[in-house]
């Protein structure tokens, strides 16, 4: 294996197994926060058991290891070939060592694939900036159970009383929050893009995730926006795991793209509570 591809699968080994310390410091502040003796309490309580005892053993924190998403931070002019080459031999890597299980189908036969590449697998995003940038990868690895509860909005959205403007998208929000109930393993994190064409919305969205939990938009009506929905989605009362409780999502982050006259989305990425992102300079 190549130094960088081994680079790249210790980021994968530490993305499967190690929640990042922003997420597990919100799960126990939400747990501090239910009704002692609760159901809500006692799922997170089994979460942080599950995720302490994942990163002692270097094992997943989750039997689904998701879906590998790199985005690279690159000087312009970086040579992307070799980088792309190392992701696949590190997935292929962490996956034969069992940090990431078999979950990969290949579509039109339908069989497995045991090396974990294929067509779109990983995805790869590639960001480029001036000379002098610190070459660094980011690692999301987002289940399927999450994925499944992305959606996007179309507005106006007659149905919801959602119009064209942020009053709209808090509509939606709200409704993607209360449409996956427990579904996805709540609580949850809202990646969003307000704006975009269909496509780069759903890209922009994801690359929401990897924000600290503790930041906020640079856009002052953003960061209103993504306060004002946490607060309210945790008041719903779905709460972890959908067994009822105050803690719904453990963030929202919020971003926008321009759009045209025709076109107003909002798409949401939806993440379970296990977030599991890694980051990390990388030597070329």
């Amino acid at each position: 294996m190549t130094a960088l591809a081994q680079q790249l699968a210790e980021l994968v080994r530490r993305a499967a197994t190690e929640l990042p310390s922003d997420v597990a410091d919100a799960l126990r502040a939400a747990r501090a926060a239910e009704a002692p003796g609760s159901p809500g309490a006692a799922a997170l309580g089994t979460i942080l058991e599950n995720a302490d005892l994942a990163c002692a053993g270097s094992v997943p924190v989750c039997q689904d290891t998701g879906t590998p998403a790199f985005w690279f931070d690159l000087p312009d002019g970086t040579p992307t070939l070799p980088i792309r080459e190392a992701a696949r031999e590190a997935v292929a890597a962490a996956t034969a060592a069992g940090h990431l299980r078999l979950n990969v189908i290949d579509v039109p036969s339908g069989r497995q694939v045991s090396s974990n590449f294929a067509p779109g697998s990983p995805a790869m995003h590639f960001r480029f900036g001036p000379a002098g940038t610190e070459p660094r990868a980011t690692l999301l690895l987002k289940g399927g159970g999450s994925e499944n509860q992305g959606r996007q909005y179309s507005l106006p959205d007659d149905a919801l009383g959602a119009g064209r403007d942020l009053e709209g998208v808090r509509r939606c929000l709200l409704d993607a929050v209360w449409r996956a109930q427990g579904a996805g393993c709540a609580p949850g994190i809202l990646g969003v893009c307000v704006g975009g064409d269909r496509a780069g919305a759903f890209e922009c969205a994801k690359e929401q995730l990897l924000r600290p939990l503790g930041d906020a938009s640079p856009d002052p009506g953003l960061a209103a926006l993504e306060r004002r929905v946490l607060g309210e989605a945790n008041s719903l009362g779905v709460g972890p795991m959908g067994l009822g409780g105050r803690t719904t999502l453990l963030g929202v982050k919020i971003a926008a793209r321009a759009r045209v006259p025709a076109s107003y989305f909002v798409t949401v990425a939806y993440n379970c509570w296990a977030c599991r992102r890694a980051s990390a300079p990388l030597a070329l």
